[in-house]
């Protein structure tokens, strides 16, 4: 039987879906996650406890671990993850992106300076402490200009500003933000990047390198404005509607800011501005999608129809070399419910009304009652996951703004006054 090692954070949404895919596939997936060593097997998955704050001693355990019972491949589901799967892949002699590659990607100022350094279009930047004098960004700093801390993700702590009063502000909200031990348990790390806003529409494109070699998965178009002042992502489609010529270009350039960091091998997720001056790369993470998202992809090979991204992705862990995998025909995308509030989330009322709606395929709820939630910049969740599919990329949209129109929260806002409720639709 195959083994495939998946690190992963222990709140990560994609680990059941990679075990059903293991199950289908008859592997053995074993586990590292970030969980206290002093449980007893909380989860009852056999995982081996790590910290991702020492990314070397976690792979040094993992080897050791590993050693009477080999793994054949290495995934890694999240960025900080991936560098745990890259470190212990390389000791392990299996075929991942190289340590020193995923450090770049995850670190969106060396991600800057690579892409830079390899002559891609790329927005001026600047980075500083978070908490350095204003004196410090004053002569670097034009507007329109976006915020981010230089190691978290999904969009968490990024501000647009337009002036210098909302650079301010932007500035110590995200200070605020760094101070959380959750953030601080992410790295640490008080540095912060300020860049120029890249008008232009969004695309997201998934992969894998194959030795260096990009096979792209799907392009995805995000047909929700991503303007400011946050960039809360909603909706992802794919085909994305664009022309041959254009897929073909984005393509090319996550190929060549894959090879300015020194990715090679393993999953790629990239984000990209697309507007009359060419393709900006904003980021490409050495890791699948995120979420739940995997699950508008379905792919088919000459005997096989359905076969799940988390399917495809296990068997190029095991050295498929995935020729003649294609994605389905069926236009088809995601809607990340988004929060709406702060608030203690409680119930949700109309899922079934919106599972019966045509081309609808899922609506799953990933909060729980009694969670607390929050929206971007802090927040870094979602309150579930809509798919839906159709002829065409348009239809495929209509359909998720359909279904996301019949779900009803309820949350409790401030306990002294009650429960709030919001009808989510129309968003």
């Amino acid at each position: 039987m195959n083994r495939i090692l998946i690190v992963a954070a222990t709140t990560g949404y994609q680990t059941r879906s990679f075990e059903e895919a293991a199950a289908s596939l008859g592997a053995e997936i074993v586990y590292a996650t970030d969980r206290c060593k002093s449980l007893a097997d909380p989860w009852r998955d056999g995982a081996i406890a790590i910290k991702f704050a020492d990314p070397h001693a976690a792979a040094d355990l993992i080897v050791e671990r590993l050693a009477e019972r080999p793994v054949d491949g290495v995934i890694g589901l999240g960025d900080r993850p991936a560098y745990v799967a890259s470190c212990a892949a390389m000791r392990l002699g299996i075929p991942f992106h190289a340590p020193q590659a995923v450090s770049a990607a995850i670190h969106k100022v060396h991600t800057r300076g690579r892409l830079l350094g390899a002559g891609l279009r790329t927005p001026w930047f600047v980075s500083a402490p978070v908490d350095a004098p204003l004196d410090a960004f004053a002569d670097r700093v034009r507007f329109p200009c976006v915020v981010k801390p230089v190691h978290l993700s999904a969009s968490r702590g990024v501000m647009r500003a337009n002036d210098v009063a909302e650079f301010e502000r932007a500035r110590q909200r995200l200070a605020a933000l760094l101070e959380r031990p959750d953030v601080a348990r992410e790295g640490g790390q008080r540095e912060i990047l300020v860049e120029g806003f890249i008008p232009g529409h969004e695309y997201a494109l998934d992969g894998v390198l194959d030795r260096g070699a990009l096979r792209v998965f799907a392009i995805f178009a995000k047909p929700d404005p991503l303007d400011g002042p946050f960039f809360e992502e909603t909706i992802y489609v794919t085909p994305p509607g664009l022309p041959e010529a254009t897929e073909r270009l984005i393509a090319g350039t996550v190929a060549h800011a894959a090879a300015a960091l020194g990715l090679s091998h393993g999953p790629v997720h990239a984000e990209c501005r697309v507007n009359t001056e060419g393709v900006f790369v904003l980021e490409i993470a050495p890791r699948p999608i995120g979420g739940l998202c995997g699950r508008a992809l379905r792919f088919r090979t000459r005997d096989r129809d359905g076969l799940s991204l988390e399917e495809v992705l296990l068997r190029f862990a095991l050295g498929d070399p995935l020729e003649g995998y294609g994605r389905e025909a069926a236009a088809s995308g995601v809607m990340m419910v988004p929060i709406p509030a702060r608030g203690r989330y409680r119930d949700v009322e109309g899922l079934d009304e919106a599972r019966a709606l045509e081309g609808v395929r899922d609506v799953v709820v990933t909060a729980t009652p009694g969670q607390y939630v929050e929206p971007l910049p802090e927040g870094h969740s979602y309150l579930g996951f809509v798919f839906a599919e159709g002829d065409l990329p348009e239809q495929a949209v209509a359909r998720l703004r359909a279904a996301h129109a019949r779900l009803r929260f309820t949350f409790d806002r401030d306990l002294a006054r009650g429960p709030a409720y919001f009808d989510l639709g129309g968003t």
